[in-house]
């Protein structure tokens, strides 16, 4: 994996220094999906959206960071890593144009519906952040979420859970590049559905007929 961040920044001190940075963050023990094994699915999904964007450079250091700070806090770990991205990036001889966008990015991810049409960098990002909706890990994917909130009764995460699950199945598509969309869209829409009604059957008074 470094041999990915040393093809985007190059391999001096100060660059190689930020990549074994970065894999420490996200080898954290305290991460259950936010892991390496999510960073290296997204730069995977990645490949396969080759040639969507517009600063495919800019978008896979966006990988990257995207998540390089977590503590559970939605929208506040993304400032944080959008935060460090800047920090880091010029010291890696990274233009100042493109530091700008890959923080624009990474801020992006907080809130996949802010993408506007038209941002290519951004579609792609967004896209390759949930392919896992649309992938045979999407069981694996879950189970990892609810570890991430273990200090969250059963009850209110189904609820949180649910509403989440419910506003992803309300938009038109949940992929914006059409490559997305033929790889991921319908078996997306098959994996949440299930999910949704596998926490309907768990809560109190809900369907438990086997």
């Amino acid at each position: 994996m470094i041999d990915d961040w040393a093809s985007l920044t190059g391999g001096s001190p100060a660059a190689l220094a930020t990549g074994a940075e970065l894999i420490a963050r996200w080898s954290e023990p305290h991460r259950r999906y936010h892991t390496l094994g999510h960073l290296a699915a997204v730069l995977a999904a990645l490949d396969g959206l080759a040639g969507e964007a517009r600063d495919e450079t800019a978008v896979r250091l966006a990988a990257w960071f995207h998540d390089a700070v977590y503590d559970g806090r939605p929208g506040w770990d993304e400032e944080r890593s959008a935060q460090l991205a800047q920090a880091r990036l010029p010291r890696c001889g990274v233009p100042a144009g493109r530091v700008a966008e890959v923080a624009r990015l990474v801020r992006l991810t907080a809130a996949h519906d802010r993408v506007e049409a038209g941002d290519r960098d951004g579609a792609v990002l967004c896209d390759a952040d949930l392919s896992v909706l649309g992938t045979s890990g999407y069981d694996a994917y879950a189970a990892a979420v609810r570890r991430e909130y273990a200090h969250v009764t059963d009850a209110l995460f189904a609820e949180g859970r649910s509403q989440v699950l419910r506003r992803l199945l309300a938009t038109p598509v949940l992929f914006r590049t059409e490559r997305a969309r033929e790889l991921w869209e319908e078996r997306a829409r098959a994996n949440m559905t299930a999910e949704l009604t596998a926490l309907a059957a768990a809560q109190p008074g809900g369907d438990q007929t086997p």
